[in-house]
């Protein structure tokens, strides 16, 4: 079943994927929406309105959400997510990062925010936390299969089940 999807906003943000020497992953579990009570990366909305650009977006929610201060040669884009219809509300544009070092646990300023809790995961564990389904089935995946690559995905959620195809990818190991 399709639903009428015309008329929905577009919204442009970052997820940033951040890796301590342990090889664990810096998740927020969000008290907001969207996805109270799920872990997420570290993320959020471009500012469109001053013309921020993805990788300053990304530099910046680094630095308000965890207190990390990085250079702009330590994130690299990894990936680009166009998810259509996400809960019948919005159409994203995801842009993810992946921080190039390790993150040093003192590097954090705080473990709680007002947008909710820090949390050092193993990788290993990510998929059993409660985390969005399409992150579950798609997103983290990828995420995984092209550290040190990149990968860009289209994930139509106008459709139930939804849909997804994987558009571009290529691994480190290809260059």
């Amino acid at each position: 079943m399709t639903q009428d999807i015309t008329g929905l906003p577009y919204k442009i943000a970052v997820l940033c994927y951040l890796y301590d020497q342990d090889d664990r992953l810096l998740l927020l579990k969000r008290c907001k929406a969207p996805n109270a009570n799920q872990y997420s990366p570290i993320g959020g909305k471009l500012e469109a309105v001053i013309g921020e650009s993805p990788h300053a977006c990304a530099i910046r929610e680094i630095q308000e959400e965890a207190g990390v201060q990085l250079a702009t040669n330590e994130v690299r884009l990894s990936g680009m997510l166009a998810e259509t219809a996400y809960e019948g509300e919005t159409h994203w544009l995801i842009f993810l990062y992946e921080v190039t070092r390790a993150i040093d646990h003192n590097e954090i300023a705080s473990m709680e925010m007002d947008e909710g809790t820090l949390e050092w995961v193993p990788v290993e564990d990510v998929a059993s936390f409660d985390i969005p389904d399409t992150d579950k089935s798609i997103i983290w995946p990828l995420v995984l299969k092209h550290r040190g690559g990149f990968f860009a995905v289209h994930i139509d959620c106008s459709v139930k089940p939804f849909e997804w195809t994987v558009q571009e990818e290529w691994n480190a190991t290809d260059v």
